[in-house]
């Protein structure tokens, strides 16, 4: 190239051997960033907020206002570290890789591992499930191997939903780590069929009437489709980080508000997000692979948040009858009586249906479980352990240095895209047998999400762990489900 193309910079870029391609000013001879060759005027300095981009020096204080890097004011519903649990819970003291355990240590904490799972009635079952609303999607041949896994347990998820009375309207589904959003998608396809209030939004005088394309007669008004409204549907997606190709944004003429907090739930209190205050609907919590912690964030954002239901306002009629209950003798201190709290009215919980993964991203704080822990004679130093020990359910067949046998390809985790894998010393462990590893790493993910279920428990919940889906599809294939006792 000879010359630069007309209305283009004239910096000649000697890597790529040619003229810089960006666009100039009027009257100017190069481009914003390559504005300092010009030889007068301000010269270009680094963005104090983010080095990756440069800003002229007399105009820094006016970049400095609109920065897209710029510290943006809080969200009404940011409560710095309302879910992140007890402060002295800091287990940073008690991360010591596996690699630099000793053989005794390495079976002392087996031998604890034992001990603590024996007797514990929180066997998994199979239960994999399906929803006709994904049928044609599944049997698309457009869709390839990653797209089908997917699919297949969103499919699941939504059955499992289904089969405990979770997936109706009247409610607003809370999707923890949304990501895109595609399983708030197939919930709201799922119940847009489903007949919605017969509150109509057509005439109100007669020459409006004259004009108006809705029911004109009573019969037409249980046919029509306009008096189908929203209001009675919500969908609340939560994500920390900024997302594309968001598919909440397709559904924003459909008349089902979908809401996107970017905000993490370590810091997210329900009670404060504007649109459940105006439309104090009952809560359903959804996620499809909440990694780690997320899954205790998100357990205590939904059932510990205070002042989810304004003591002021009469409750909303119970979805699902059931007479009042006395506490029974044999339910343990602490637990709610069976018809209290959980599920009885506006903004209460009505269940939950998350599926979990990445145990091994735990932290003790975060841990909902620590009663659980506590009771069995095991603390932080353990809980840290066995997160580092449960990445071997997932890669517990890949070989060691110490193991000759031949890498077994089948045993790689086929979801890399979702999941952080463990650290590489963690899975190398010279004291335990590449065959043992995945047993072991079971137990541990058994062990914690009992945890889960006890604290569940306390709370007036009735839990249920499953294999949602074969582990083909996924090996991090485990649901953990939960609907108030009453129910």
């Amino acid at each position: 190239m000879a010359a630069p193309v007309p209305g283009r910079c004239s910096f000649f870029v000697q890597k790529k051997n040619r003229f810089c391609k960006m666009v100039v000013g009027k009257g100017k001879r190069f481009c914003g960033e390559h504005a300092t060759m010009e030889g007068a005027g301000s010269r270009r300095i680094v963005c104090p907020l983010d080095p990756k981009h440069t800003v002229t020096e007399d105009k820094l204080q006016k970049h400095l206002k609109k920065c897209n890097s710029r510290e943006k004011p809080k969200p009404v519903y940011f409560v710095e570290n309302i879910n992140a649990g007890s402060a002295d819970g800091d287990d940073t003291l008690h991360q010591v890789s596996l690699s630099e355990r000793s053989r005794s240590e390495m079976e002392s904490l087996l031998d604890k591992l034992k001990t603590a799972v024996e007797g514990l009635q929180c066997d998994l079952e199979d239960r994999v499930l399906s929803h006709l609303v994904l049928h044609d999607e599944l049997n698309n041949p457009k869709n390839g191997d990653s797209a089908h896994k997917h699919l297949k347990q969103q499919s699941s998820i939504l059955g499992h939903l289904e089969e405990l009375g979770l997936l109706g309207r009247g409610r607003c589904f809370v999707e923890f780590g949304a990501g895109r959003g595609k399983l708030s998608h197939w919930i709201h396809e799922a119940l847009k069929t489903r007949d919605g209030p017969k509150t109509c939004d057509g005439p109100k005088t007669w020459d409006e009437l004259k004009t108006c394309d809705g029911p004109k007669t009573c019969d037409e008004l249980k046919t029509c489709d306009k008096p189908k409204t929203g209001d009675d549907l919500q969908l609340l997606l939560v994500e920390r980080c900024s997302t594309r190709f968001k598919v909440d944004g397709k559904h924003q003429e459909d008349g089902v508000p979908f809401e996107r907090l970017q905000v993490d739930i370590q810091h997210l209190d329900l009670s404060k997000v504007p649109l459940l205050r105006q439309r104090s609907l009952p809560l359903v919590g959804v996620g499809k692979h909440l990694c780690g912690a997320a899954t205790d964030l998100a357990l205590r954002c939904l059932l510990e948040t205070p002042g989810l239901v304004d003591a002021t306002e009469p409750p909303q009629k119970r979805l699902k009858p059931s007479e009042p209950a006395e506490p029974r003798p044999g339910d343990e201190p602490g637990t709610a009586p069976a018809d209290s709290g959980p599920g009885q009215g506006s903004g209460s919980v009505l269940g939950l249906a998350v599926a979990l993964c990445c145990h091994h991203r735990c932290e003790w704080r975060h841990y909902v479980g620590q009663q659980f822990f506590l009771q069995r004679g095991l603390g932080a130093a353990e809980f840290s352990a066995f997160c580092r020990m449960s990445s071997w359910a997932t890669c517990g067949l890949r070989p060691t240095s110490q193991d000759h046998t031949l890498q077994d390809p089948t045993s790689q985790r086929g979801d890399d895209d979702e999941h952080e894998p463990a650290e590489e010393t963690d899975t190398d462990n010279r004291f335990v047998a590449a065959a043992d590893r995945q047993q072991v790493g079971r137990l541990c993910k058994l062990l914690i999400d009992c945890g889960r279920r006890h604290y569940l428990k306390t709370k007036g919940f009735s839990s249920k762990l499953s294999r949602y889906v074969s582990t083909e599809v996924t090996l991090e294939n485990v649901l953990l489900t939960a609907v108030p006792s009453s129910c």
